[in-house]
């Protein structure tokens, strides 16, 4: 488990799910009524967000790398991280701005630890490695409040398909790997009540975002 970021001026906020879940399309529709409402915002997303992430982040989706060592894998993703946290998010939040972020440490854990069976059937071993080794990449910063959009798999592969977008490398690892994945996410949710909020994510998107919007002021209210 990260540190909140609550010591900071800003508010960090993710969205987490599997792939066709619909967590870019909420983080635009949370950023623009928040916009729209007076907030300072600043969106990202992991893997990414910088030039140098940005360039990690085509490495680890390129579904022509057919095969990576696991401690490779997640090191990527923790360095894509560290460049992240240090050059856009600390500095947003130090400035006091909503930080809104579609993928965090929790994805890492759901799909490497969980959905890589931890690389060697493993899993509590892998989850305790990768937190360790995100104290690292982050500083111990993390995240306020996250929203995960639960959502079956299938379902969300059926999304990529409509939208013509062609699979990526971890999209491609089939239905039973997406099926950890999501049953790691929903363990996280059970662990961190307080801090992921479980939403319906087969609703229709105004649904989603209604909610998502009244959650977060609710929240901002209270700090």
């Amino acid at each position: 488990m990260t540190e909140s970021t609550n010591q900071l001026p800003g508010t960090f906020v993710t969205f987490e799910g599997v792939d066709g879940s619909g967590k870019s399309t909420q983080t635009e529709a949370l950023a623009g009524a928040l916009t729209s409402r007076g907030y300072s915002i600043l969106t990202s997303r992991e893997p990414g967000g910088t030039p140098v992430a940005e360039r990690i982040r085509d490495i680890l989706l390129d579904p022509g790398v057919k095969s990576m060592a696991w401690s490779t894998e997640v090191l990527l993703y923790l360095a894509s991280r560290a460049e992240h946290v240090a050059s856009v998010l600390r500095p947003a939040l130090e400035r006091g701005e909503i930080v809104i972020c579609d993928r965090f440490l929790d994805s890492t854990l759901a799909y490497q630890a969980f959905g890589r069976d931890g690389g060697n059937g493993d899993t509590a071993s892998a989850l305790r490695s990768i937190r360790k080794a995100n104290e690292l990449s982050t500083g111990g910063l993390g995240p306020e409040l996250t929203f995960l959009l639960d959502l079956d798999p299938g379902e969300g592969l059926a999304r990529t398909r409509d939208a013509g977008r062609v699979p990526d490398r971890l999209e491609g690892e089939g239905l039973a790997f997406l099926e950890r994945v999501r049953a790691g996410f929903l363990q996280l949710a059970e662990e961190e009540p307080g801090r992921i909020v479980v939403v319906d994510g087969s609703r229709p998107p105004s649904d989603i975002a209604a909610e998502v919007l009244n959650l977060t002021l609710t929240h901002l209210r209270r700090k």
